[in-house]
């Protein structure tokens, strides 16, 4: 029982977020060589666990919140089925083994690993008290993915990858914050979650439409960007597209008719719909990208 409390900390689930790594190896077309795949592969495993070691620490740190919090109650650490004392042994022992899944990785991913720990530990202290900063921290983290993606295997940004990412990122985290507002406790919001004081619905709704359509639009406008044609040889990508609309529309009804989006891990791993959305996406984007006769190992 008590190692699966101790696995229950490293939040397995949220992982899902790390797969945002593989979009370079992706769209750079290297999907098919194992050796730059094995590098991603490494690049992943050291952000779960740099992520795992963050939710650690929150989990410390929110300990008296997550006790009034309907759901967050039931967390090892804030329901005392895990001390303390026994979650830092543990954090230590994912350290090392991150640190030595690092260390087959260049130095710059090393600076993208340790800026990530750095913003994510900073927004747990302090920023995510403040409004607006604290969604855009939580974008960052979806960043600075993105670039350790990319430095692990040496391979260029898009301009319109990066906006793109910039955009959904920004997305799921307002859509976090609007499901947090509208299940919260009032009588405990100032314990569970002090920033939504300054936020309501409307608000939120409004920054959701402008990244939601920033999504669309940059996706939309890399798949027949002039360096997208150049890469991959085809105008084809554009068909991608409505995959991605399908993705942001499904989201919304979920966090606003089904009341969802609290835990963005836990609608992307369970909605069907998202999931075979999401797959669909890939699948078609591989025979896109990889058709081309240039791309065929």
């Amino acid at each position: 029982m008590k190692v699966i409390k101790l696995l229950e900390l490293l939040r397995p689930k949220q992982w899902i977020k790390n797969l945002f790594i593989f979009a370079p190896l992706l769209f750079a077309g290297e999907l098919l060589h194992f050796e730059i795949l094995f590098k991603s592969i490494i690049a992943f495993f050291a952000f779960c666990g740099t992520s795992s070691i963050v939710y650690i620490i929150n989990d410390i740190l929110d300990k008296e919140a997550d006790k009034v919090h309907k759901e967050k109650k039931y967390r090892p650490i804030a329901s005392g089925e895990i001390s303390i004392s026994e979650a830092l042994i543990f954090a230590i022992g994912i350290l090392v083994i991150t640190i030595l899944l690092s260390s087959t990785q260049n130095f710059y991913f090393w600076i993208v690993l340790v800026i990530y720990f750095v913003l994510n530990i900073l927004y747990s202290l302090w920023v995510k008290h403040i409004v607006i900063l604290d969604v855009f921290f939580i974008s960052a983290g979806f960043m600075l993915r993105v670039i350790g993606g990319a430095v692990a295997i040496w391979v260029p940004l898009s301009s319109w990858m990066i906006l793109t990412t910039i955009f959904i990122s920004l997305f799921l985290a307002i859509s976090k914050r609007r499901a947090e507002l509208v299940q919260v406790d009032e009588e405990n919001i100032e314990i569970q979650r002090k920033v939504l004081f300054h936020y309501d619905t409307i608000f939120l709704d409004q920054m959701n439409t402008i990244a939601a359509t920033g999504t669309i639009i940059c996706y939309a406008l890399y798949t027949v960007s002039e360096k997208a044609i150049k890469t991959f040889h085809t105008e084809n990508l554009i068909y991608t597209t409505p995959f991605v609309i399908y993705g942001i529309f499904r989201y919304l009804y979920l966090i606003h008719i089904k009341k969802l989006g609290e835990n963005p891990a836990n609608i992307l791993t369970r909605d069907i719909p998202l999931i075979i959305n999401a797959i669909l996406w890939f699948i078609i984007s591989v025979l896109i990208i990889y058709n081309s006769k240039s791309l065929i190992w």
